[in-house]
C-alpha cells in the first residue's frame, strides 16, 4: 500500500527548528578537535626536534593540552555568556516595548513582513495571527532572529568546547609512543589524518568544497609544525 504523501514527506523531511543549532555545536566541536590536534602537534614537534626524552615531552604535550582545554573553555564561557546577557537584554526591552506601545509594535512587525517580500494586506494578517497567539516570540524572530526559548547555555559551550579540544590533542600525545626514530614522522602523519578529517567533516557539515578544506588544513598544518620543528631545532642546537 501506497504511504500517504503527508506521511512520506514528514518522513523523510523532518522539519525540527534545532536542526541548524545542532549543526552549529557539531561544527563548533570540529574546529575545536582541529584547534587541539594542531596546537598540540606543534607543541611536541617543537620539543621533539630539540630532545628525545619521551618523558618531557609527555610533560609538555599534557601541558599543552591541559592549558589549551582550560583556555578553550574559559573563553567560549566567556563570550557565550556575553552573547547570552545581550539577548536577555534585548528580550527584557521588547516586552518593555509591547507593554507601553502595542499598536505600534503591532505596525512595526507589519512593516517587517512588508519588506520581507509579502503585500500589506498579507502582512497583516500574519502580523494579526502572530500578535493573537504570541506577539513577544514573533516580534523576537522578526526583529532580531532571537528564540528565547533556545539560548546557548555557557556551561554547555565550555565544557564541549575543553572535551573536543582534548579529543584532538589525544593524537599527537599517543605518537610520542611510538620508538624515538619514527617518532616525528608519527607525529606528523597522524597530525595530517587528523586534520584531513577535521577539514572534510567541517566541509561537509557546511556543504563547502570538500577537497579545498582538506588541502587548506593541511598546507596550514604543514607550515605550523614545520615552524615549531625548526624553532625547536635552533633553540635546542643553541641550549646544548
Amino acid at each position: 500500500m501506497d504511504t500517504p504523501r503527508s506521511t512520506r514527506h514528514d518522513a523523510v523531511e523532518p522539519h525540527d527548528a534545532s536542526v541548524g543549532d545542532r549543526l552549529n555545536w557539531l561544527r563548533a566541536a570540529v574546529l575545536g578537535a582541529n584547534d587541539g590536534l594542531l596546537s598540540t602537534a606543534g607543541l611536541v614537534m617543537g620539543v621533539a626536534a630539540a630532545t628525545t626524552d619521551r618523558s618531557a615531552l609527555m610533560v609538555a604535550g599534557i601541558a599543552g593540552l591541559s592549558a589549551g582545554a582550560f583556555s578553550m573553555a574559559v573563553g567560549e564561557y566567556v563570550s557565550v555568556s556575553t552573547q547570552r546577557d545581550t539577548e536577555r537584554a534585548l528580550i527584557s526591552k521588547e516586552i518593555g516595548e509591547l507593554d507601553r506601545e502595542p499598536e505600534a509594535e503591532f505596525e512595526e512587525l507589519v512593516g517587517l513582513y512588508t519588506a520581507k517580500g509579502l503585500s500589506v494586506d498579507t502582512a497583516r494578517l500574519v502580523a494579526t495571527e502572530l500578535h493573537a497567539v504570541d506577539p513577544l516570540s514573533a516580534h523576537l524572530d522578526a526583529e532580531l532572529g532571537i528564540d528565547q526559548e533556545a539560548l546557548t547555555n555557557p556551561m554547555h559551550a565550555a565544557v564541549s568546547s575543553a572535551i573536543a579540544f582534548t579529543l584532538g590533542a589525544i593524537i599527537p600525545l599517543l605518537a610520542i609512543l611510538a620508538p624515538a626514530s619514527l617518532r616525528v614522522p608519527t607525529i606528523a602523519v597522524l597530525t595530517m589524518v587528523g586534520l584531513a578529517l577535521a577539514g572534510y567533516v567541517s566541509a561537509r557539515l557546511g556543504d563547502a568544497d570538500r577537497g579545498k578544506a582538506v588541502r587548506r588544513l593541511l598546507l596550514g598544518g604543514l607550515a605550523a609544525m614545520a615552524a615549531t620543528y625548526g624553532i625547536g631545532s635552533i633553540l635546542g642546537t643553541a641550549v646544548a
